[in-house]
């Protein structure tokens, strides 16, 4: 039947190909640096519509990883001796966002029959936490399931594949609204799997009899409840894929540029969602433990969110030799940074509780570098406060742990500052660039949540091993280890990520083809390099 879900399914569970799919991303980008920019492959364009047996769905489900040009439809109908060398490359692309999201489904079956179905997990949780644990998984389930119909409705009617990015549309249009619900829940999701996880033994040992089980190769259950939003955000960047090798002003370009569009948006509310959410918490949270000592700060307001805090070393009394030399040179201080407001406290012994000195709007706050002195103020920096809490102008001189952590004090702390690098958004035509070989989750606020295959624009970095960048596909910045990224060392592979970054950025500002002449001309210049 066309569009049966009964076939069996890929190889690969989703979190494998993703990981062999980056993987296979990073390869090629080094293989590029390595190769002359000139080579290329391509013969004679013909014009074919062979249509594919039913033999090309089953390799579909079994092989998440096949490329479309090893498919024994494709190879038998003559096409890769006809088609030139842009259009296999698109093939693939678009053979990708189907196999990859055939992967996908199987991963949502193994939640769903092995976990969410199982009689004996079941038994251990309550109704409310079965809620809260799986939100609305199985509208997730239909949303894919009629998706992926979809696009092999699509790859039935022609192995040469027409396009992909008007299915992607229309269902992110109607339906996949449904991962809104699902990623913003998973704050709730996963304070409640710990709660569970600790204290109901029941829960416990059923979860560490079914995360042993061969189906889930090793995988844990979380791998797969945060499946959703990870497919949202790489369907974009699949989509992103597209749009690059489109043909410009074609109606693949067009149909691509709507469902990149619409895509972004699905993200954003995602994304949106959860950060209110947290934030909420987390202001909540710290204002529990601020005691003012004269006029109090509201807190908790819908515009405010915290970008970073920690503890630093004020430096205490005269800066005379005979000071230098005394013990109580430094004293502790912990800085709360919100978006728009600084609070300076001092710690209590037991650390809970946190007693506010002084405050000042972010705007009002400028930081100026101390050269290395020496030991004794290695890692300095002062702090000056325009106008504080008693409309006075004040400074802190602060020494910090690391020059990465002053680094990263003095970035967050007046953020218009320049960093050592260009911004993409400057059109600097050839800044560093690193790609992301290792993926990293943020600790702290101010740090970026990298994947395996990301691009970034490198804005500044530290001796001691950290870096800050700019992603090109969506222009979010912060902090990584310099561990898990390696730099791009040629200007030819650079140059053409910074114009697929532009190409992007003009899609989703709705330019299609039509370029400003500022992003034309970075354009050009990118081109030159």
């Amino acid at each position: 039947m066309p569009g049966s879900l009964s076939f069996d399914p890929p190889a690969f569970l989703y979190q494998e190909y993703r990981d062999t799919s980056k993987q296979q991303e990073i390869e090629q980008r080094r293989q590029r640096e390595n190769l002359s920019p000139e080579v290329r492959g391509g013969t004679v364009v013909g014009d074919s519509g062979v249509m594919s047996p039913p033999v090309l769905q089953l390799q579909l489900r079994n092989s998440s990883l096949s490329l479309w040009q090893n498919l024994e439809a494709v190879q038998a109908s003559g096409l890769l001796t006809q088609l030139p060398h842009k259009e296999i490359i698109m093939q693939e692309a678009m053979f990708e966002l189907v196999t990859s999201e055939a992967s996908y489904y199987k991963s949502l079956e193994i939640l769903e029959t092995h976990f969410l179905r199982n009689p004996v997990l079941i038994s251990t949780l309550s109704q409310s936490d079965m809620h809260f644990l799986f939100s609305n998984i199985e509208e997730v389930m239909k949303a894919s399931e009629r998706f992926l119909m979809d696009l092999e409705h699509r790859i039935e009617k022609s192995i040469l594949i027409s396009d992909v990015c008007d299915i992607v549309y229309h269902h992110a249009v109607e339906h996949f609204s449904v991962f809104i619900k699902y990623v913003i829940n998973q704050v709730y999701q996963e304070k409640t799997y710990r709660r569970i996880l600790e204290g109901n033994q029941a829960f416990r040992e059923a979860m560490a009899t079914l995360e042993k089980h061969p189906r889930v190769r090793g995988l844990s259950f979380t791998s797969f409840l945060i499946l959703p939003f990870q497919r949202i955000t790489r369907l974009k960047l699949l989509v992103q894929n597209i749009l690059k090798k489109a043909e410009e002003n074609s109606e693949r370009e067009a149909n691509a540029i709507k469902a990149h569009q619409q895509l972004e948006q699905i993200v954003k509310d995602c994304n949106e969602g959860v950060r209110k959410m947290s934030r909420t918490e987390e202001l909540i949270s710290i204002e529990k433990t601020l005691e003012f000592k004269s006029k109090s700060v509201p807190i908790i307001s819908h515009s405010r969110w915290l970008l970073k805090k920690g503890e630093v070393q004020l430096m205490a009394g005269p800066k005379s030799t005979r000071t230098m030399r005394s013990r109580k040179l430094y004293q502790p201080v912990y800085l709360f940074l919100f978006n728009n407001l600084l609070l300076v406290t001092k710690p209590s012994s037991s650390g809970e509780k946190f007693q506010v000195l002084d405050s000042c709007t972010r705007a009002m706050l400028r930081t100026e570098d101390l050269e290395d002195q020496g030991q004794m103020l290695a890692n300095v920096f002062n702090l000056k406060l325009l106008e504080n809490q008693e409309d006075r102008q004040v400074s802190y001189m602060l020494k910090t742990s690391s020059m990465s952590d002053k680094l990263r004090w003095m970035c967050a702390l007046t953020p218009n500052r320049r960093t050592r690098f260009m911004s993409t958004s400057a059109h600097q035509a050839d800044s560093p660039q690193v790609q992301c070989i290792q993926s990293y989750s943020s600790q702290e606020p101010d740090e970026l949540s990298i994947e395996m295959a990301d691009v970034l624009n490198l804005l500044e970095r530290t001796d001691d091993g950290w870096m800050m960048g700019e992603r090109l596909h969506d222009g979010e910045r912060g902090w990584f280890p310099s561990r898990v990224v390696e730099e791009i060392q040629s200007k030819e592979v650079r140059a053409q990520n910074l114009r697929e970054a532009f190409r992007i950025q003009q899609a989703q500002e709705g330019g299609g083809g039509h370029q400003s002449g500022t992003r034309n001309d970075a354009t050009k210049s990118a081109t030159r390099t």
